[in-house]
């Protein structure tokens, strides 16, 4: 019972804005959150992410937190729906490089050549990597985001005209990078 009274105090504290009540909560919780993260993910590092990101929105929406429910089942809901995101995000991304391993290569290629996904995925990130900072954020927010120019360029604080030349540039290298076989 006293374990419930401090977690109902460290709320009450942690929408005052007192971080040191919040960090309490955090504590109490972590392990449970983490665990859900990773069984979610099955990758520590997607896991402490997504741990992380659930307590940030937390902490942000802690006044629409109502007490009907217990707070470890809010805070599950707010991980469940992190790593429900994190899932589609992912499968896009997937399903793009894919798409873009497979434009890069022989459209005649047999069903063996394009069974080595894995590979050409791995690849594709690897491309993403090299691309200038600028051109694969406007990469990310339009194609794994589904931004259009507009809200990209909103979100980078620039034209849609620029969005549009580093997304063509973007894409130019990209494939002539994917094309390229000693560019592994």
């Amino acid at each position: 019972m006293a374990a419930e009274n401090d977690e109902t105090e460290w709320i009450r504290q942690s929408r005052e804005g007192k971080t040191e009540a919040f960090s309490a909560l955090v504590a109490l919780h972590q392990r449970m959150i983490h665990s859900l993260t990773y069984r979610m993910t099955g990758s520590l590092t997607e896991a402490e992410d997504l741990a992380q990101e659930a307590f940030i929105r937390a902490w942000r929406h802690l006044d629409s937190f109502q007490g009907e429910a217990k707070f470890s089942t809010w805070l599950c809901r707010i991980a469940m729906n992190a790593c429900l995101n994190w899932r589609q995000r992912e499968s896009r991304r997937t399903e793009v490089h894919e798409t873009w391993a497979n434009d890069a290569f022989a459209p005649g290629l047999d069903e063996s050549a394009r069974a080595a996904s894995g590979k050409l995925n791995e690849r594709v990130q690897t491309a993403l990597n090299r691309l200038p900072a600028k051109q694969r954020a406007a990469i990310v927010l339009t194609v794994y985001e589904e931004m259009n120019h507009a809200e990209a360029a909103r979100a980078l604080g620039c034209t849609e005209a620029t969005i549009s030349w580093r997304v063509f540039s973007a894409r130019t290298k990209l494939k002539r990078w994917l094309k390229s076989p000693d560019h592994e």
